[in-house]
């Protein structure tokens, strides 16, 4: 067997791989050899059918077998000693493959881009602001003022009172499209709030200023895109009883509106409620340091990168910004999106740093412990309320979707180490200077 290099181009690398006749022959006769024990042909004891039989009978697929195992060792074998690592899986194809003829050579062309060899950086030179907002008395009352308008309730305005914006009317209604009465459309002492565009576009406005006992039809277009066919787009009258009109009552913030929530007191919902802003202030303040340390990663590390994996991952980043423009197209029935220098220039950013955190990962011995899966598993299931199970099956048999659980534990792993030997400041800040760091960040 022979591996002759025919290209070796910055990260571009091309071989022949030669296996000869008489090698693949070994490889078949080997295999003969190895299935003989446990063929039975009627005719023969198992495990005494004459290798020329077996020959006749198996030797188109075991020649292939042979074949694929020659090349499959070769390439191992290349790979170990040459210590390259394929951006992506290596072209292979046959020479002269439809008119190549058993008993002579098979050759195999190879070609693929290396991996290139990431440079050392120091990351004590990385300098870094933990933007730190400390849930003060304000942001404790607004979060409790917030919580006291989820619990309110509504309560009987004065008879005869018309509805507002932001009233609950109890209606019945019956909805009909070209006169005639629709599945779905109708119910019965249905508590609608006004304003909360809980309905059909323009369906809550025709309710205000109703009262009690007031008969009114309301007049509607579906919009195109609803989600039963029969109905996107259609016009359709809704005939409305308003059987009560109530206004909100905001729940007061007190030892009761605690005890809604699962505290033993106000005092106790109080130091909830502050733990989870902090734990809110928290998560966005390291959103805003790993865009920092991504950015200087890009700006501090220059290597060449694997233009096949750029332009995958160019691709990639095409058709996903092109599913969100156009959410309606749930498949991938519809024509090539080219990727533009922008996606191009963001696909770069990717791969560099991509390959720049597997780097530090691997040097620093970094791993996803089974617990941290577990968890990332269990959090990936709270997406699927009642079908958790069917979720966990699913990973357990996808590989792929171990990998892509496993990735984001992995990165976030690798900042903290990297993080851990950057020069960090803390500085205390206001929340809305984080939010204006957060909103920064989609703007980049």
């Amino acid at each position: 067997m022979q591996v002759t290099e025919t290209l070796n181009e910055g990260l571009k690398r091309g071989y022949t791989i030669t296996v000869t006749a008489a090698e693949l022959e070994a490889k078949v006769q080997e295999k003969l050899l190895e299935a003989q024990p446990e063929v039975e042909i009627k005719g023969f004891r198992k495990g005494k059918v004459p290798l020329a039989i077996l020959r006749k009978q198996f030797g188109p697929r075991l020649l292939g077998d042979a074949m694929q195992d020659a090349i499959d060792g070769a390439m191992k074998d290349h790979f170990e000693k040459t210590g390259d690592r394929p951006a992506l899986q290596p072209e292979v194809k046959m020479v002269n493959g439809e008119e190549w003829k058993e008993g002579t050579d098979v050759v195999v062309e190879m070609s693929y881009e290396n991996l290139p060899p990431i440079p050392a950086f120091d990351a004590a030179k990385i300098k870094l602001d933990k933007l730190v907002v400390k849930a003060d008395d304000k942001a404790v009352d607004e979060a409790l003022a917030n919580l006291a308008e989820g619990a309110k309730s509504f309560e009987d305005r004065k008879k005869g009172a018309k509805a507002k914006d932001g009233d609950q009317v109890v209606i019945d209604f019956k909805g009909s499209v070209d006169g005639e009465l629709f599945e779905g459309g109708s119910a019965e002492d249905y508590p609608l709030v006004l304003g909360s565009n809980s309905f059909i576009p323009g369906f809550e406005a025709q309710l205000v200023g109703a009262k009690a006992g007031d008969e009114v039809s309301v007049n509607v277009s579906f919009p195109e895109n609803y989600g039963a066919a029969h109905l996107a787009g259609k016009a359709a009258v809704f005939a409305c009883t308003v059987k009560a009109v109530k206004e909100p009552k905001a729940s007061e913030i007190d030892d009761e509106l605690a005890k809604k929530y699962g505290a033993e007191d106000l005092a106790a919902l109080k130091a909830q409620v502050a733990s989870r802003l902090e734990a809110e202030y928290a998560g966005a303040s390291r959103a805003v340091l790993k865009r920092a340390l991504l950015d200087q990663l890009d700006e501090m590390v220059k290597f060449d990168l694997p233009s096949k994996l750029v332009e995958a991952e160019a691709g990639q980043i095409a058709h996903q910004l092109w599913h969100e423009e156009h959410p309606e197209e749930h498949g991938h029935n519809h024509a090539h999106i080219e990727p533009t220098d922008e996606h191009k220039k963001l696909a770069e950013r990717r791969v560099r740093l991509g390959l720049v955190l597997a780097e530090v990962g691997k040097t620093a011995e970094v791993t996803v412990t089974d617990a941290e899966m577990t968890q990332a598993v269990l959090a990936a299931a709270r997406q699927y309320p009642g079908q958790e199970r069917q979720f966990f099956e699913f990973v357990q048999k996808n590989p792929q979707m171990q990998q892509q659980l496993r990735a984001p534990v992995f990165e976030d792993k690798v900042i903290d180490h990297i993080v851990g030997q950057a020069k960090v400041t803390e500085k205390e800040v206001s929340k809305e200077k984080l939010q204006k760091a957060v909103e920064a960040l989609d703007e980049m």
